[in-house]
């Protein structure tokens, strides 16, 4: 879970992040912390869409007119937000409205910005997403693929960047995905609960520290956590000279081909995640243990055809990757829990 969310700091264009697990396992503690990692970033002053001062492709269009003209933009400095998105949200609170009424009698276009605005350039979670319309979870994926919001009511139409990292969470005893909808998340990360009895007395000694005196807390973490922030940032700077060597990107589809994954979209994020891993570990070129750490996270849900079918536990995934790689077997049945990517 951590790695996947994550490699989509690093690279915000890979897609989502859907998490499945039991109750009280964190998942949502997790992600809302994941914010606090990030750096601040540069957006233009009273923008409501954190339009990126020096980037076309992340400003609304109100502020490309002005960049045109040649007005010299305000800028400050903000933290990365993290939106939720509530359950009961309906489409124009999540997408934005406009006001028809002054729009006829002003003539001009007069548009709230939606959560879709708010979580540009940020983090956009779903808790329960698999409780959410499905209506709505479409549009969520929509934007997040495209990047830009559109609005249109009666003959107006108002577009804005909408660029965020989509993680959603949920509960499979309260119901799984559609199979198409699952397709759309980049990667799948599987949470189970902790049976060590040392590791359980361990989280929870450290959630009493925490209730405790969250300050002291944070302080006694705050040098680990600047030195992930660091790395997370390094990574995004290094994301653009990392490359896929040809013959690994030939074995990723040859792996995607033998578990029948339909799309391509398989191949794409395997490709990219298996990027970002390189780039956070501080080298330019993805290697076959990067795409071993990637591939379960990146396939596991893309396997189910049939929406009564559970998704795989990352066994069969493993086990192809194996055999196109020329590498043993694995030596469990898949329920081994995944390696920590942070060190410790």
């Amino acid at each position: 879970m951590k790695l996947a969310l994550i490699l989509n700091v690093i690279d915000p264009r890979l897609g989502g992040v859907m998490i499945m697990g039991d109750r009280g396992t964190g998942k949502s503690t997790t992600v809302r912390a994941l914010a606090e990692l990030l750096p601040e970033i540069e957006v233009v002053a009273g923008d409501p869409y954190n339009s990126d001062p020096h980037n076309a492709d992340l400003m609304s269009d109100e502020v490309r007119v002005r960049k045109l003209a040649g007005e010299a933009l305000p800028i400050e400095r903000r933290q990365v937000q993290m939106v939720d998105l509530p359950l009961g949200a309906t489409e124009d609170r999540v997408c934005g409205t406009i006001d028809i009424e002054k729009a006829l009698s002003e003539g001009t276009r007069a548009f709230e910005p939606g959560l879709l605005a708010r979580a540009n350039r940020g983090i956009l979670y779903v808790d329960e997403v698999n409780l959410l319309d499905d209506h709505l979870v479409d549009v969520l994926l929509d934007s997040a693929a495209m990047g830009w919001n559109t609005v249109e009511r009666e003959g107006i139409s108002v577009r804005h960047p909408a660029r965020f990292v989509l993680v959603g969470s949920g509960n499979p005893e309260e119901g799984e995905l559609r199979p198409q909808l699952l397709d759309r998340f980049a990667m799948h990360a599987e949470v189970r609960t902790v049976r060590d009895p040392q590791l359980r007395v361990q989280i929870v000694q450290q959630r009493s520290e925490f209730d405790s005196n969250p300050q002291r807390f944070a302080l006694a973490h705050r040098k680990a956590q600047q030195e992930l922030s660091r790395r997370i940032l390094k990574a995004q700077q290094l994301l653009k000279k990392t490359e896929v060597p040809y013959p690994l990107r030939l074995q990723i589809s040859e792996v995607c081909s033998e578990l029948n994954v339909d799309g391509l979209r398989g191949d794409i994020v395997a490709n990219n995640a298996a990027r970002a891993l390189a780039a956070f570990e501080g080298r330019a070129s993805v290697t076959a243990q990067d795409i071993e750490r990637i591939i379960v996270l990146c396939l596991r849900h893309r396997l189910r055809k049939d929406p009564l079918e559970t998704i795989d536990s990352g066994y069969k995934v493993e086990k192809v990757f194996r055999r196109v790689f020329n590498l043993p077997a694995p030596e469990n049945n898949g329920t081994a829990p995944e390696r920590d990517p942070l060190p410790r």
